[in-house]
């Protein structure tokens, strides 16, 4: 198989044309002076070379040895230490960290491009310095000057590294149970004792300290309160110290992501300092773990993109049967001439392009949340709150669609080992479980994100995007029509659950996940209809006829999903509901 290669002329297209970078950069005074378009369109250069030439070459052999626990190292596979190293001092860690602690202070709409190639080429790898990237936000977000001083600048270049610690193995997603407990010392810290599971990148060799985001409550308190925690301690004069009291009781043995160290986490009286308020450790994590979520959703949209090259590549090699409709000649066609086959591989392609629409998008409103200022600040913000649970629900369900999809067009080589497609298959298939499960993510969505505000903000989005629509030239009409439809169906429905919710009560856990994917393919119609119309000028007509064939297709033969997802949230929760539950 050839290496991964970064769709850049179609990240570009999003960036100049679909989502017009260049204004928006300009608007904002903190980005103007930090990114044009030729800077941006550099970074994703490099970051294209560093993710085919270093980072895609560790995914195989990664996954092959995993992670080994000896003792009291963990020892990852071999190759990530160098790459790693290279990854940090190259400054791509904090490229969308804040400049003032040695961040490098680019857009969000920038960096989930380069996220997503990271995730292309190698799950694992990527998943260490995102949580870094989002220990650092949060941090950065709440914790005080000293805190920010001390840790911020070694976590931006790599040279730290960060884990969130929430997980304990009788409190999942309900966190309300947690038993780690935070002692107060006299000097204003906090002794910190329990234990946590499920942590990705616990521990590893790859950088010379751990700084570990963990939830604990005070003595005598049922609220959540957030510290942080080095692994080994630091000094005030920011050298390293003695270790802390943080150890590791065991690595998980995991389905995929081998490479990626997910570890049980002992803390024995560790070392901690308090971050945001007493009793607010759950809205200060909420900032990282929001963060994650996104990045999560970029792993599935990564994943669909490198399965595709993949099956795309194959389907044009492998020769097997004969084209419909032409006589054989004993000569075996390539599989692409079949239509079973173009159909697999046109719906990932469809689905993965407009979910990186969606990526950039959601990417574009943080960016205006931080830093534009006023009523275009506030809406992005909600924007933000309505998109993010999309962005890692949708993009990780239709990523495991577009893995075992592309597996498929492989036939049965697609199922052994050698071809490497059935590791993206196992890899992709978290992404739908950590940082809360999709179920939860839509739950989040219909129950507070919809019907939380009364639909003010999914009204105000629903009908921005017909606006926008009906301001397009280059499109046909009657695909314009049919995307309005569902955008004012989505409204209707969103209607009839806010009138009922009180009345129903498990409506909205019972038809969340419909609701939102229903949205999810009405967006994506949006979308298509958006990158259509913008490539007609460009100046690859090859480009541009993509754009057109692949619109159609997703018109003619996916957006009807949105169709089914209302239905069956408008025929309520009673079929679900009603049996007794002893009867499971």
């Amino acid at each position: 198989m050839n290496p991964y290669q970064a769709p850049l002329k179609d990240m570009q297209f999003l960036l100049e044309d679909v989502f017009e970078a260049t204004s928006t950069w300009q608007q904002l005074p903190e980005l103007s002076e930090m990114v044009d378009i030729d800077t941006a369109l550099a970074i994703l250069d490099e970051a294209s070379k560093i993710s085919r030439d270093l980072i895609h070459p560790l995914n195989r052999t990664g996954d092959e040895q995993g992670v080994v626990h000896e003792g009291d190292n963990i020892i990852t596979p071999d190759g990530f230490k160098e790459v790693y190293t290279q990854f940090s001092e190259g400054g791509w860690v904090g490229l969308c960290g804040d400049a003032e602690f040695g961040g490098m202070g680019m857009p969000k709409m920038l960096g989930i491009l380069v996220d997503e190639m990271g995730y292309s080429a190698c799950n694992s790898f990527v998943l260490y310095s995102s949580l870094t990237a989002g220990a650092a936000l949060c941090i950065n977000a709440h914790a005080n000057e000293e805190l920010k001083n001390t840790y911020l600048p070694n976590l931006y270049s790599g040279q730290w590294a960060g884990a969130m610690d929430m997980t304990e193995p009788h409190a999942g997603s309900d966190l309300r149970g947690i038993r780690t407990k935070a002692v107060p010392q006299d000097d204003g810290s906090y002794a910190i004792t329990g234990n946590k599971i499920f942590i990705t990148g616990g521990d590893q060799d790859l950088t010379e300290n751990v700084i570990h985001l963990v939830l604990a409550k005070l003595p005598d308190s049922k609220g959540i309160s957030l510290f942080l925690v080095p692994k080994i301690k630091v000094n005030k004069d920011g050298s390293l110290g003695e270790s802390n009291g943080v150890t590791v009781g065991s690595i998980e043995h995991k389905m995929g992501l081998k490479a990626s160290a997910t570890c049980v986490m002992n803390y024995d009286s560790a070392i901690g300092y308090l971050v945001g308020e007493p009793e607010r450790g759950l809205v200060c994590m909420f900032t990282m773990m929001n963060y994650e979520r996104l990045a999560i959703g970029i792993q599935g949209l990564g994943n669909a993109q490198a399965a595709y090259q993949m099956a795309s590549e194959y389907a044009k090699e492998r020769l097997q049967g004969v084209a419909a409709g032409v006589k054989p000649t004993g000569v075996s066609d390539p599989i692409i001439v079949h239509g079973d086959v173009r159909r697999m591989l046109l719906t990932i392609r469809a689905m993965t392009e407009a979910g990186r629409a969606l990526s950039v998008l959601t990417g574009k409103q943080l960016d205006l949340a931080k830093y534009a200022e006023g009523d275009v600040k506030a809406k992005a913000a909600q924007y933000v709150g309505l998109l993010t649970p999309v962005a890692k629900a949708f993009l990780t369900d239709r990523g495991l669609d577009a893995t075992i999809m592309a597996q498929q067009v492989f036939g049965g080589h697609g199922y052994i080992r050698e071809t490497g497609i059935e590791q993206f298959v196992r890899d992709t298939r978290i992404a739908q479980i950590y940082e809360g499960t999709n179920g939860i993510q839509a739950i989040d969505f219909l129950g507070r994100k919809v019907t939380g505000d009364n639909l003010e903000t999914l009204t105000l989005f629903v009908n921005e995007s017909i606006h926008t629509l009906n301001q397009l030239t280059h499109v046909k009409p009657e695909h314009v029509e049919v995307v309005t439809l569902r955008l004012n169906a989505l409204l209707t429905t969103a209607t009839y659950i806010n009138d009922n919710k009180l009345s129903q009560p498990a409506l909205i856990n019972a038809c969340a996940v419909d609701f939102l994917d229903a949205f999810g393919y009405t967006l994506y119609g949006y979308f298509w209809l958006i990158m259509a119309d913008k490539s007609t000028d460009n100046v690859d007509t090859d480009f541009a006829t993509q754009k057109r064939y692949l619109c159609d297709f997703y018109i003619d033969k996916l957006l009807v999903k949105a169709d089914y997802h209302l239905a069956q949230v408008n025929n309520g929760d009673a079929s679900i509901m009603q049996m007794p539950a002893e009867m499971f």
